[in-house]
């Protein structure tokens, strides 16, 4: 019976560091895709795009090894939540690397032509965006429900800076036709980031649901 539950621990921290590792690859992503666009760098945004495969990678390998652990372990309770909430989560972590593909996307479409403004809000975003994937993993592991909810006022500021960010460049926009292109360009990177936001409230959520059996509504 030790050597059934020694097997089964070390399989648990063989899907905790997988997603860490997976979670500093998605905060790097966030970072590296806004600075991309703030920089007109096309070779980091193709570094961005490049680098999503392996992170499919690690969600693919989260997802056996939490199969492989129900199949052979055969968990209940907190135990298999544990694993339940891991899929949940690399699938957030995977969506949050497809948008930062996007924002990637974005600088790309953008060819390296002169930004319409500095970028201030938006770089503000991502770093929050980055904050918040470091302390969703972080909650995780230490089961820590206190840093989960704080996702939730997290979220509020990404949203607050959204709505600045989307106000002021439809006022480019209304003032000057010319800016409609990036600006709606630069419109879709706010939304991008703010579903990041989402995403890693989503896992917040989870390690509520892991902790505590019952799962709130951050994004409420």
């Amino acid at each position: 019976m030790m050597t059934k539950r020694h097997n089964f621990d070390s399989s648990l921290n063989e899907l905790r560091k997988e997603l860490i590792d997976m979670g500093g690859k998605v905060e790097q992503a966030i970072i590296k895709s806004v600075q991309s666009l703030k920089d007109g760098n096309l070779e980091l945004a193709q570094d961005v795009i490049a680098g999503d495969a392996a992170i499919n990678a690690m969600e693919e390998r989260i997802d056996d090894i939490g199969t492989r652990l129900i199949a052979t372990q055969q968990p209940v309770a907190k135990d298999l939540r544990r694993i339940i909430i891991a899929f949940r989560m690399a699938s957030d972590l995977e969506r949050m690397a497809d948008l930062a593909v996007d924002i990637a996307k974005v600088t790309v479409r953008i060819g390296g032509e002169p930004l319409i403004k500095p970028l201030v809000d938006i770089p503000r975003m991502a770093e929050i965006a980055q904050q918040m994937t470091r302390d969703s993993i972080e909650s995780y592991v230490q089961e820590n429900v206190d840093l989960a909810y704080r996702m939730a006022k997290m979220d509020d500021d990404v949203d607050q800076l959204h709505s600045q960010i989307m106000r002021e460049l439809f006022g480019f926009m209304v003032e000057n036709p010319k800016t409609v292109n990036q600006s709606l360009l630069l419109c879709f990177v706010s939304r991008y980031l703010e579903r990041m936001a989402d995403h890693a409230t989503n896992i917040g959520e989870s390690v509520v649901y892991l902790v505590k059996g019952k799962r709130p509504d951050l994004n409420a």
